[in-house]
């Protein structure tokens, strides 16, 4: 169980009184002194602990846009549609001191085209912890929601885990991974809290951000990327209108999507349905060479070109998009150096 600010704080000035308690008589005079003096000292600059242990605070919350911008335009590789989309959706709410609503992000794609990288981007530029700060919840389907028969006690457990996380913490964020594996009907459970109320039960959840993450509708992004190179038209061209609409009717008609007839579609809660594109050679390459820095070796364009060159890729004869994008690149590089 974490210590709240508060109960660090009690915590120090309790500290500071057990001293006298400690020491010999003699000492008993200065003990009390000082103990009151660090007392005094806790209780008139107890902004000073804040620094110490996290809290929901701005010292722990505090968003960088520039910093967020940054790391799209410079670790995320082919998706201009989605870095664009993002940036704009989180800077105007966490710019809003006063939301109608919670953010509600839904990121759609093929495995290995930056969905789960772009959530940890957006938390590292929100959260001085990023992906390890308390106030960011992970859900993944398979291991937090495995068995159907269980729904109703995932229904209520998820309810309470998130009304529990918010009244900690309103600035909370919560990222359902595998929605494509989630069970029909459980993600409706939560419909209320991304609704536009101003609390529910003495709880504001409008400063929430909730994103999920899912490989469905990747199809239909492929189609649509597909038929911009068989037209000979720049990937550049995509835009969000060019997919939104399809993408959102593809997984609410789909019953093996997360998102199956829900009320979270059917009630326009869901602001952005964020496309990830497939990803080209090239994007496999600068992937290949940003994983050669990040473990530390100085990056080798040879050998990164041969591990790209036997990954798969479609339609078959042209070998434009990769099969398996950037995620078996960590384990694949291993291989080739």
């Amino acid at each position: 169980m974490r210590l709240t600010c508060r109960l660090l704080f009690a915590g120090c000035m309790l500290w500071s009184l057990s001293v006298t308690a400690a020491i010999e008589p003699i000492s008993t005079s200065i003990a009390v002194g000082m103990a009151a003096a660090l007392t005094g000292f806790l209780a008139r600059y107890q902004n000073v602990l804040y620094y110490f242990q996290e809290c929901c605070r701005p010292e722990w919350i505090s968003y960088n846009k520039t910093g967020l911008n940054n790391d799209l335009r410079t670790k995320l590789y082919g998706q201009h549609v989605a870095a664009q989309v993002i940036l704009k959706a989180v800077t105007g709410f966490m710019n809003n001191e006063n939301p109608k609503k919670p953010l509600v992000l839904s990121l759609h794609g093929w495995t290995g085209t930056g969905k789960n990288f772009v959530s940890q981007i957006i938390a590292e530029n929100i959260y001085q912890k990023g992906m390890m700060s308390n106030f960011v919840h992970l859900f993944t389907a398979t291991a937090h929601f495995p068995h159907e028969a269980h729904i109703n006690k995932y229904k209520t457990q998820l309810q309470e885990w998130i009304r529990g996380n918010v009244s900690i913490c309103p600035r909370s964020m919560f990222i359902f991974d595998e929605m494509d594996k989630m069970h029909p009907g459980l993600i409706d459970s939560i419909k209320p809290y991304l609704d536009f109320y101003d609390n529910l039960n003495g709880v504001s959840y409008r400063k929430a951000i909730f994103i999920f993450l899912s490989n469905s509708g990747g199809e239909k992004i492929v189609e649509v990327a597909l038929n911009f190179w068989r037209d000979g038209r720049e990937r550049k061209e995509i835009q969000l209108k060019d997919l939104e609409t399809a993408l959102s009717l593809s997984v609410f008609n789909n019953k093996n999507s997360g998102f199956w007839h829900t009320s979270l579609i059917d009630m326009n809660l869901v602001d952005f349905f964020v496309p990830f594109l497939p990803l080209e050679y090239k994007h496999v390459i600068q992937c290949g060479l940003a994983e050669m820095v990040s473990k530390g070796r100085a990056p080798d364009k040879e050998v990164v070109e041969a591990m790209a060159r036997d990954l798969n890729y479609f339609p078959k004869e042209e070998r434009v998009f990769s099969m398996q994008g950037c995620k078996v690149i960590p384990a694949r590089l291993d291989f080739y150096v």
